[in-house]
């Protein structure tokens, strides 16, 4: 029977580190790492075990997918290829239950449709083996910033969590629905971060590089096809008229808009 192993450290010097950092650490930071390769592991851990007060490693998709969904974790680092249920299958459960959680993604795979295969499913950044240990600590280091940073906003996490109705959509952001009239849109927890970005900032033009940093992340420059992919799907489910959309528009040569003020029912939010 396989057991996850846990780190923990105490280091003194670990909040005046991450201060160092530009970091405010809230509350203790816990990591989950989910990789099949004990070598690659026990590198990870022993690197990524600076950045935290715990870290637990699974080594198999059965453990890992236990892990994942019965604790709370500030990170979760998952390898795409496991026994058991993969990283895709674990990172899809993850986004149903936690659509916040922050997911980094390694694989031994370095297709360009593996990549984007990984980040449409949901992961927050995505590194291909062999990897840089460097890259990998600046990246995680990266994606604790973004999350202590949003935790000091509560102004902003209140207004980012208004009503938006636009037309006859109807997004929630802190229940992360969106509605047309009476009925019920079904997006995937990327779909819905775009759509709720661009909702936030009716009229503004955005490049696709713009919209792959603020939506995705760091570390996704060069999948900016990627962006058209889930624009299209947006348009489908959210569009009378997909051919012609209303709502998001294109600007050629340029990038993409949100409706301004040319719908039945101006953009409004609710307190």
């Amino acid at each position: 029977m396989k057991f996850p192993v846990y780190y923990s450290s105490a280091s003194k010097n670990k909040a005046s580190q991450r201060a160092s950092e530009g970091i405010v650490q809230m509350s203790k930071r816990r990591i989950l790492l989910i990789e099949d390769e004990r070598d690659i592991a026990e590198l990870v851990a022993l690197h990524l075990s600076d950045l935290c007060d715990e870290l637990v490693s699974a080594y198999d998709g059965y453990e890992g997918m236990r892990l994942a969904m019965s604790s709370n974790w500030d990170l979760i680092v998952l390898d795409l290829m496991l026994p058991g249920p993969d990283g895709l299958e674990i990172c899809r459960a993850i986004r149903r239950d936690r659509p916040y959680q922050p997911v980094l993604m390694l694989t031994a795979k370095s297709s360009e449709l593996d990549r984007v295969l990984g980040l449409e499913t949901g992961a927050d950044d995505y590194l291909t083996k062999p990897f840089s240990v460097l890259e990998l600590v600046a990246r995680v280091r990266a994606l604790f910033r973004r999350i202590e940073n949003v935790r000091q906003l509560p102004q902003a996490r209140n207004a980012s969590s208004a009503i938006i109705t636009v037309g006859h959509l109807r997004i929630d952001p802190a229940r992360r629905e969106v509605s047309r009239g009476d009925r019920r849109i079904d997006l995937t927890a990327r779909e819905f971060d775009l759509l709720a970005f661009f909702a936030r900032h009716p009229g503004r033009v955005f490049r696709r590089a713009e919209l792959l940093d603020s939506v995705w992340g760091y570390g996704h420059e060069g999948y900016e096809h990627t962006v058209n992919s889930h624009i299209n799907r947006l348009r489908a489910k959210i569009e009378n008229d997909p051919s012609k959309p209303e709502m998001i528009v294109t600007v050629w040569g340029v990038g993409y808009k949100f409706a301004e003020k040319d719908l039945p029912i101006a953009v409004r939010l609710e307190a």
